[in-house]
């Protein structure tokens, strides 16, 4: 038996919706700018024609649990909500053509990319790496799995609100890349594997947050998610 130093981190998972198993969280990757109005907002516009899609990643060990209180991050002055519809991987894969997308597809959930924006902005701009602006403790928020193997989601209302009031409202149809093309276009970079995650990307009216705020939001047909800000750790 292996003798480790101290004891090892738990397995990050999620409640799978009608089942006693969980859904083991193997890696997190993430879309940025899939959206077009999200990315022109961000300043940076996406040509479809001329572009491939991007990612980054976020370390399994900053999931949480929807509906939980978590304390607002370090060193930042403008933490942003990102609402996301998540893709749940159940097969191994490696260069999936996107007409056989559907066949690594476990399920989905409803998930917020929480963004440090002013770190994020600043590495950005200097042509650093957005670790510290993304991979932030706590900051990938995720409702449950919805099984949904081999279902390729084309369309639904996404929505956010803080405290309330809308902030953002959009259709996954607007998907710069569809479910199809972000598995075929991934899996030339890594072999898929059950328990990775795929944060698709955000539409437009991201913005920032305060202590004491609560966020709500839902894909539909998929799922909620929910989280309050707490007070600086």
């Amino acid at each position: 038996m292996t003798q480790y130093l101290f004891p090892p981190p738990a397995i990050p998972s999620l409640h799978i919706r009608g089942r006693t198993e969980r859904f083991p969280v193997n890696r997190i990757f993430c879309v940025g700018r899939n959206y077009h109005a999200h990315a022109v907002e961000m300043g940076k516009p996406v040509d479809k024609s001329a572009e491939r899609p991007f990612y980054f990643t976020k370390s399994p060990q900053t999931l949480v649990e929807s509906g939980v209180t978590v304390a607002y991050p370090p060193e930042t002055k403008n933490y942003h909500f990102e609402m996301e519809l998540v893709l749940a991987i159940g097969k191994s894969g490696f260069r999936v053509s996107a007409d056989k997308a559907h066949e690594v597809i476990y399920g989905y959930a409803a998930g917020l990319d929480m963004t440090r924006r002013d770190l994020q902005l600043l590495a950005r701009d200097k042509g650093r790496p957005w670790d510290l602006g993304k991979d932030i403790e706590e900051g990938s928020v995720c409702s449950e799995i919805v099984p949904m193997q081999g279902v390729v989601i084309g369309r639904g209302t996404i929505a956010l609100e803080v405290n309330g009031a809308t902030k953002q409202s959009s259709d996954v149809d607007k998907l710069i890349w569809n479910i199809r093309e972000i598995i075929a276009d991934l899996s030339l970079f890594y072999h898929l594997q059950p328990g990775d995650l795929v944060y698709t990307g955000t539409p437009e009216g991201v913005g920032a947050v305060v202590p004491g705020d609560r966020i709500t939001g839902r894909v539909e047909g998929v799922a909620e998610v929910a989280l309050t800000i707490g007070q600086p750790g």
